[in-house]
């Protein structure tokens, strides 16, 4: 096996051990409330010592890489990770071609996680709090692009396949894209009804 091939497996382990180091930087300097306290609001009208958790400590990722010294690191995690996702694409776009030949859906694929680097840069580079309006813009590029660049690979995968072997790794790809973008979705609203949950208590 090509050592270029642990790439795919290198780019998730690699983001997700550096979210939760943002996460536990974010946490020990107290720019967010840790996960497991659901009193936001409610907190800040007991008289104690212990620090006030209110909407604006929800430890959310963009919110985990808003201030130094964890934002720092938050921009280095997104500009290396988009750096991988363009080396990734560009490693299918050829594997593609080297075993199926040219191909709109390889170029539009490779296009897609293009894109989807671009709009990671953004997400890591303008911070929520600072730079609001570009963080969400590069959040609404980068999480579409990088469905429909799973989606199109499962499809190439399709049209490559040669074996039974190869037949099952599009099904699998296809169940880990589906799964993916079901995830994403109960995530978006999940996330959008808990925000208006709390504000409204936040009002009461």
């Amino acid at each position: 096996m090509p050592a270029w091939a642990i790439l795919p497996i290198a780019l998730p382990a690699f983001s997700i051990t550096g979210m939760w180091i943002v996460y536990a930087m974010a946490l020990s300097n107290n720019h967010i409330c840790p996960v497991h306290n659901w009193i936001y609001n409610q907190s800040c009208e007991l008289d104690s010592p212990i620090s006030c958790c209110t909407l604006d400590h929800i430890p959310l990722v963009s919110k985990c890489g808003t201030f130094p010294p964890e934002s720092c690191f938050f921009s280095l995690i997104c500009s290396l990770g988009s750096f991988m996702v363009m080396l990734v694409g560009l490693l299918r776009y050829a594997h593609v071609i080297e075993h199926y030949g040219s191909s709109l859906l390889n170029t539009l694929g490779l296009a897609l996680g293009w894109i989807c680097a671009a709009g990671l840069i953004m997400v890591g580079n303008f911070q929520v709090d600072h730079a609001k309006v570009l963080h969400y813009i590069g959040a609404g590029v980068a999480f579409p692009t990088s469905m429909l660049f799973i989606f199109l690979q499962s499809i190439l995968t399709y049209r490559m396949a040669k074996s039974r072997g190869h037949y099952w790794t599009g099904h699998l790809r296809s169940i880990l894209a589906a799964l993916a973008f079901i995830t994403l979705i109960f995530s978006i609203l999940s996330a959008s009804m808990w925000l208006g949950f709390l504000g409204e208590g936040c009002v009461e």
